[in-house]
């Protein structure tokens, strides 16, 4: 098979890059995307044909229009691939490939990589540390939960991606207050534990369940400290060779292997809690990390995660060995903002290492890189700084979760 039809999923403006390789190399690309979307700065050249969702809801008579939609394009378009660009695309994507029968990630496996209760649920199952946890489906349950357990407690969203969503509590009759404002959409939460901790993510691309490439890195400022703080985002890629990182890559290699991903981009996040010192697994992805996290991997290892994740998805389809990409090994460094003016000046940054520019109303944002961590450390502290004096706004999310 010389030429293959990709169906791209995005109803967010990302995956350029995954669009782009897969036409370089010769093959269809369709854009499933939201009809709001419609202008956005789409790569055009690459796509050889648009199709628009009239809502980007994933209600039951949503999906099953999408489905009624393709089935009619694929009267006179082949599609061989389905792949998602983005976390609320997993389900769309899943669906797809299971109603038409297209090889790739079931819905099973889907919700391994979506849902954090199946997260959860399917790490301890396969003896890889997780925080304690309970959903909320059973009172009694959860109230057992609260008492054997210790606060402060995070109540989560099952399905939602980074930090949205999420409230801590402190004691029993807070965490219920807190469940009961979720109404009928509470068996979509769940509570776990919060223990503090560093907190690493791990950025690969797999093949029969195992990293091929993957970079690890350690928030400085985790996104749900900026999210519900107001903080500024900060994250460092970790050296190569050190025992944390292998530890990080064993356990991520773990999660992977346990969930079933047979190959794909991948953004997994873990903690070392205070605590004990011990690796705990806290939520994964089908996907190239967001939050430019994708720039930072590049800055540091010559990477493009979209492009070989794109050359990964062509060689598994023609079942093909996939060559990983060469790390060029250095360090990288990638800090974000609000700011308070609508297009801030970043060409008041100088320093030779840095490597890209934030260009987004109302942020400003940079990655750095060198073959000196220390100068990254040294570069991120001094920008944050800077930042906050010169820069800085901050809109930090309600608490109060959304009925």
């Amino acid at each position: 098979m010389s030429q293959l039809s990709f169906l791209c999923i995005a109803t967010f403006l990302k995956g350029q890059e995954f669009m782009r390789t897969c036409k370089e190399l010769g093959n269809t690309v369709y854009l499933l995307t939201d009809q709001k979307l419609a202008n956005e700065d789409w790569p055009c050249e690459a796509i050889d044909e648009f199709f628009f969702l009239p809502s980007p809801s994933n209600a039951p008579e949503d999906l099953e229009k999408m489905i009624v939609g393709l089935s009619h394009m694929m009267r006179s378009r082949r599609i061989d691939r389905v792949v998602a660009l983005d976390d609320f695309d997993v389900e769309k994507a899943a669906l797809i490939r299971e109603t038409f029968r297209i090889d790739g990630m079931g819905q099973t496996t889907a919700r391994y990589f979506r849902d954090k209760l199946a997260m959860r649920t399917r790490a301890f199952e396969a003896g890889i540390r997780v925080p304690a946890f309970c959903p909320l489906f059973h009172d009694e349950t959860v109230t057992a939960f609260l008492q054997t357990t210790e606060s402060p407690w995070l109540i989560k969203p099952r399905s939602e991606a980074s930090a949205t969503g999420i409230r801590k509590v402190h004691s029993l009759e807070e965490a219920w207050s807190a469940i009961k404002l979720l109404g009928d959409n509470r068996f979509t939460y769940l509570i776990e534990e919060f223990k503090p901790g560093k907190v690493y993510h791990v950025d690969s691309l797999s093949v029969d369940g195992k990293a091929v490439f993957s970079r690890v890195s350690q928030y400085l400022a985790t996104p749900m400290e900026v999210a519900h703080g107001g903080g500024v985002f900060r994250t460092a890629t970790l050296p190569l060779d050190t025992p944390e990182t292998t530890a990080l890559r064993q356990i991520n290699d773990q999660v992977l292997s346990a969930f079933g991903m047979r190959y794909s981009a991948s953004h997994s996040e873990y903690i070392r809690g205070d605590h004990d010192g011990e690796l705990y697994f806290l939520e994964t992805s089908s996907r190239v990390g967001g939050a430019n996290i994708a720039e930072l991997v590049e800055a540091s290892s010559g990477v493009n995660l979209w492009r070989e994740w794109a050359k990964l998805e062509i060689a598994m389809a023609k079942k093909e060995h996939y060559v990983p990409p060469t790390d060029t090994a250095q360090y990288a460094g990638l800090i974000i903002s609000l700011a308070r003016h609508q297009w801030p000046d970043l060409s008041v940054f100088t320093e030779s290492e840095i490597y890209w520019r934030m260009k987004k109303e109302y942020h400003v944002g940079l990655i750095v890189h060198s073959p000196d961590r220390a100068r990254i450390l040294s570069l991120l502290d001094e920008y944050m700084q800077r930042i906050y004096q010169e820069f800085h706004a901050s809109m930090p999310l309600p608490d109060k979760p959304t009925s």
